[in-house]
């Protein structure tokens, strides 16, 4: 078996063709922009584009990172969801600052997003909740996320209690399900180039206004 080293030595990145991106493309509202690469990731076909990494702190300062789904996007926010019982929502209880990150290599793009995360009315978390499968809802009413999990079976017998709930109340929040908008401070947008003449743009938020500005790669 080859080494790691080697392994990877051998992997393409940014191989291309990939789309370019021009000074004369920024746009004055950061989100504007991430709303039309957006589009374009999903007409390119890109897997999940919706997907984010969400980054936050625990209480002693150590880094944590998952991938989630983003909900929305409206002015100068970013929506996702999760139970406050989780790792993520025990830190976001203690430290509300985040990162976002989009990555959608078939086309090279990057999206890096820094801000505060703030919780949602008890009327979006209910929306919110609704909206998701049957499945999904029977998951996060189950409510253990992150704990010890003894045995597999403990899984399967506490999510036929669930699904048995939800068919039978459909109406059933979570009480601990939150729906989260990330104001943003800073976002940069990376557009990869096969020659590593990266083209990078950072948005900084000062009160209702941005500024932006090019970044060399």
């Amino acid at each position: 078996m080859k080494q790691a080293r080697d392994l990877l030595s051998n992997l393409k990145s940014l191989a291309g063709p990939l789309p370019e991106f021009h000074p004369n493309e920024i746009t004055n509202n950061p989100s504007d922009l991430f709303l039309q690469w957006l589009n374009t990731a999903i007409e390119e076909g890109v897997n999940e584009p919706h997907a984010m990494t969400l980054s936050t702190v625990d209480a002693e300062g150590a880094p944590d990172a998952r991938v989630l789904i983003l909900k929305d996007v409206t002015r100068d926010r970013w929506y996702f969801a999760t139970s406050l019982a989780s790792r993520k929502g025990e830190q976001l209880h203690v430290n509300q600052k985040v990162a976002l990150t989009f990555y959608w290599s078939e086309i090279g793009r990057q999206v890096r997003i820094r801000g505060v995360a703030s919780e949602m009315t008890k009327e979006r978390n209910t929306e919110d909740f609704l909206k998701r499968s049957s499945a999904a809802q029977a998951m996060a009413l189950i409510g253990n996320q992150s704990k010890t999990l003894d045995k597999r079976e403990d899984l399967e017998s506490e999510l036929l209690k669930t699904k048995d709930l939800v068919n039978q109340t459909p109406k059933t929040i979570s009480p601990n399900w939150k729906l989260f908008a990330v104001l943003a401070d800073e976002i940069e947008f990376w557009q990869g180039d096969p020659e590593r003449k990266h083209m990078r743009v950072q948005y900084k938020r000062n009160g209702e206004q941005w500024k932006h500005r090019l970044l060399w790669p």
